[in-house]
This record gives C-alpha cells, sequence and structure tokens, in this order.
C-alpha cells in the first residue's frame, strides 16, 4: 500500500483513543495497518495513553509505536491536533457534546474525518454547519462510519452494483433486514443514546430522520406503501426475506443510505454508481414469529418516547457501564451481526429476479467499529491517481470498491446473488 503524499506530521491520529472503542481502533491499526504508518493516539490522561502504547507494541513490536498526543477538548487545542495530521479518527461522544471541536477543525484545516457516531440529528447539524467548509478546504468528512451506519449503507451500494452488473440497470427497491445481533452495548454508547434525547427536542429527532433529510437533494419518488395490518402491527413481509419488524436502528442507517444516494447523484466523480431516480429504501429488523415482531414493534416504539421523560433517563443511567467501560471481550468475541439485503432492479427486464445481499461478521461488535473506522481511514490514505472525492461531508460507501474490498480483506464477509422469486 503506498500512501498519498501530504506534507504532515502523522498520516492517522486516533482521538479518545482511551476510550473502548478508541483502544479498539488503535490495536486494529497496530495489527492490520502498514508497519511504516505515521499515527498518534490523542486524549486527555498521559498515563492511559502510555498504557495503550504499551499494549500496541506487545500486539506488535516490528511496527513504528504510534506517538502521544495530548489534547484537552476545546477549540484551540483540537485545531492544532488536525493541523498535524492527514485523517482524524475521533470516538469521542456523546457527539453532540463533545464533537463539533473536532468535526470544525477539520473541517477547516482540510483533515479527512471519521467518527462513529449514532447521533442523526448531530449529524445533520454538522452537514449545515460545516459542509460549505469541508468542499472549500478539501476535508473527507464521514459520521456515521460504524455500526451506524456503515454496514447498511455499504450492502446497499454492493447490491446496486450486482443489480447495475447482472441487469444492466439502476435499482429500486431495497430492503434490508437486520437479521441477526448478538452485541452488548459499551458505556458511551448508552451514554450517547441517553443525551441524545436529552440534547434535542421531539421535532428535531424527527425532523432528522424523515426521508432524504440529510441528502443534498429529495426524491421526490415515494416510498412502498404499508398495509393498514403492517402499520398497525409494524410486522413486515417482503419477497426473499424473512417476516420483518421495527429496527432500532433503522433510522439512523436510512438516513445516511439516503444521503449516499444524493451524493452519488450530485458528484460527477461518482454519478457512474448511481442508484436511480426509482430508488427506494427501508430497513427493517428479523422478527421471529408474528407476535414477536409486534412486541418489538411496541417495545421500540413506546421505548423511545419514554426515554424523553428525564426521569427515565436518569434511571437507565444507574444500570449502564461507565462511559469509556464495555463488555467483555472474551464474550465479545463470539457476537455475530448479519445483514440481508434485497435490491429490485429498476428495469422490468429482470422480470421475477433481484439480488440478495448478505454481510456477516464474527467477533466483537466494537471491534467491528474499529475495523470500520481504521479501513476508512486507509482507503482515503491510499494512493490514487483520480480521486474519487473532493471535499465535503460524505457518507462509507462513497469510499466505493476499495473501501469495501478492504473490509472483505480483512474479514467482513459481503456477498450478492441472484434471486429468483
Amino acid at each position: 500500500m503506498s500512501f498519498k503524499k501530504h506534507g504532515r506530521q502523522y498520516d492517522i491520529v486516533v482521538l479518545g483513543a482511551t476510550g473502548y472503542s478508541g483502544q479498539l481502533t488503535a490495536e486494529h491499526i497496530t495489527v492490520n495497518l502498514p508497519s511504516n504508518l505515521k499515527w498518534a493516539v490523542a486524549g486527555r490522561s498521559a498515563d492511559k495513553l502510555k498504557q495503550l502504547v504499551s499494549r500496541c507494541k506487545d500486539l506488535n513490536p516490528h511496527r513504528v509505536q504510534p506517538a502521544i498526543e495530548i489534547c484537552n477538548l476545546n477549540n484551540e487545542r483540537v485545531s492544532e491536533l488536525a493541523k498535524k495530521t492527514f485523517c482524524l479518527i475521533t470516538t469521542v461522544g456523546p457527539y453532540a457534546l463533545h464533537g463539533e471541536y473536532a468535526f470544525k477543525a477539520c473541517a477547516e484545516a482540510g483533515t479527512h474525518y471519521l467518527d462513529c457516531t449514532p447521533e442523526v440529528p448531530w449529524t445533520l447539524e454538522m452537514i449545515k454547519k460545516y459542509e460549505a467548509t469541508a468542499k472549500a478546504s478539501g476535508a473527507w468528512m464521514i459520521p456515521q462510519c460504524a455500526m451506524e451506519s456503515a454496514p447498511s449503507d455499504v450492502l446497499t451500494w454492493a447490491v446496486a452494483e450486482e443489480v447495475r452488473s447482472k441487469f444492466s440497470s439502476q435499482v429500486g427497491d431495497v430492503v434490508m433486514d437486520l437479521h441477526q445481533l448478538t452485541s452488548v452495548p459499551s458505556g458511551g454508547t448508552l451514554a450517547t443514546i441517553l443525551n441524545l434525547f436529552s440534547q434535542y427536542p421531539l421535532k428535531s429527532l424527527l425532523q432528522s430522520i424523515e426521508p432524504y433529510a440529510l441528502s443534498p437533494e429529495p426524491n421526490n419518488h415515494p416510498l412502498p406503501k404499508r398495509s393498514c395490518r403492517s402499520s398497525l402491527t409494524g410486522v413486515y413481509k417482503v419477497p426473499g426475506l424473512p417476516l420483518l419488524s421495527t429496527s432500532i436502528s433503522g433510522k439512523a442507517n436510512e438516513a445516511i443510505v439516503f444521503r449516499t444516494w444524493g451524493l452519488l447523484k450530485q458528484e460527477p466523480a461518482l454519478q457512474k454508481e448511481f442508484y436511480g431516480p426509482e430508488f427506494t429504501y427501508r430497513e427493517f429488523m428479523h422478527a421471529p414469529g408474528f407476535v414477536r415482531g409486534m412486541l418489538m414493534h411496541y417495545f421500540i416504539t413506546i421505548g423511545g418516547y419514554l426515554l424523553l421523560l428525564a426521569p427515565v433517563r436518569a434511571l437507565m443511567r444507574q444500570f449502564v457501564f461507565k462511559s469509556g467501560d464495555g463488555p467483555d471481550m472474551e464474550k465479545a468475541r463470539k457476537e455475530v451481526i448479519e445483514l440481508r439485503a434485497v435490491g429490485k432492479p429498476a428495469s422490468e427486464a429482470a422480470g421475477s429476479k433481484q439480488v440478495l445481499g448478505n454481510l456477516t461478521y464474527h467477533g466483537s461488535m466494537y471491534y467491528l467499529t474499529a475495523t470500520f473506522l481504521a479501513e476508512a481511514a486507509a482507503s482515503m490514505l491510499e494512493e490514487d491517481d483520480s480521486p474519487r472525492l473532493t471535499g465535503g461531508v460524505y457518507t462509507p460507501a462513497c469510499l466505493g470498491e476499495r473501501y469495501v474490498n478492504r473490509l472483505r480483506g480483512i474479514g467482513v464477509e459481503i456477498s450478492t446473488e441472484i434471486q429468483e422469486l
């Protein structure tokens, strides 16, 4: 892998490296990225950073070890850090409280940026504030490049590419099924969810998850209508997939996939991958039976409204991991995520055929987060005679085939096949 020439002190800096996700990101870089990478770990605690560097050295003593950058969360210090590196990965959340320092600094400095936020209202806020700045500076800003929303985004991209390849057609309706997920959230994730409902009023939360709210362009093609029964019960059936119900992360992922649609339409270098004007996207979760699917739907719906109540959030904070902590790694290694997606060609020439896509990963979901972040940074660093991106707020799928292939090479199984209905 040859790096782009950039003249900065570092290729990659991991900010928040002593947190749960940050440590795993540093470990992934240590084990999997080129040994001559110039990088640093950044945070507020020198002692914790030294311990992390020592652990990285034990994992791979034959590589360039990370430098240590002490960085308090303020505009001046984060801006200094951003100017030192080609790419900044930040795992410091909740992002609605702590994330703007890094986003602003990278947009202004022309530094490529990655994070693992699931906070769609915050992502929308950052797009409105800093997209013009990032376009002017040339910074590639990719929020939600982790469990939310990289799996859904890259699998949708892969399905659309298969539709284009096999049917010479743009894609129509794509439905995503979070078929299996066995994971325990970290303290930082739970704190982020609770803070999201504290930080934003209901109106802002709902506006941010409207279809195409994050897209640079609207799409007037209507989403498929649900039956009255499906709307009432939350249970849904799609040809080629099992019984489906409401997904807890569906709206966050839909927002990013819809933004990808708009960016592929708008960006000159990406237009050949545009999904098409008839594209629609919906995301659900596997329902193990009609009754349980209905219960899942109401649990998620009612639970979301309960989190608007401050006493409920205060009670939940008593029972979650502290921020920075997370599930036991031995147990986490047994975790699994599987997504299935079906995509129909927009052209009627395909008849009763569609594309079935699958994304599967065995191992810690937080290590998967680290994988998505670190491999995205590596994709940004790779030498490219014809850069795909010029500057702005992008999505994981905008990194394209190079990113998908890097994920495949590191243990993320991504496959597509033709399905006869």
